[in-house]
């Protein structure tokens, strides 16, 4: 019973704090990438693809990114993706 209030609490928290990222999604339906493209990021080990996402997302935020492109997604069990970014 504990572990499962502990999995609810962890899931609730990590949707909440994925709105705190500075990084932007920008996809070709939306928008046109903004700024200088200083690089690409990847992720992997994911479960989902917005777990994938959020990983993306934070590790766009931790190198300075005003916004990010994923430009790739693979997987089965564990995904992986990789992802442009923008300053």
């Amino acid at each position: 019973m504990k572990t499962t209030k502990l999995t609810i609490a962890a899931l609730i928290m990590s949707t909440l704090s994925f709105g705190a990222f500075a990084a932007q999604e920008i996809n070709n339906t939306t928008t046109a990438p903004q700024g200088e493209k200083i690089g690409v990021v990847s992720a992997s080990g994911a479960y989902t693809l917005s777990e994938l996402e959020s990983e993306l997302a934070a590790k766009a935020d931790a190198a300075g990114a005003s916004s990010f492109k994923i430009t790739s997604t693979s997987g089965y069990n564990l995904m992986h993706g990789t992802a442009e970014i923008y300053k």
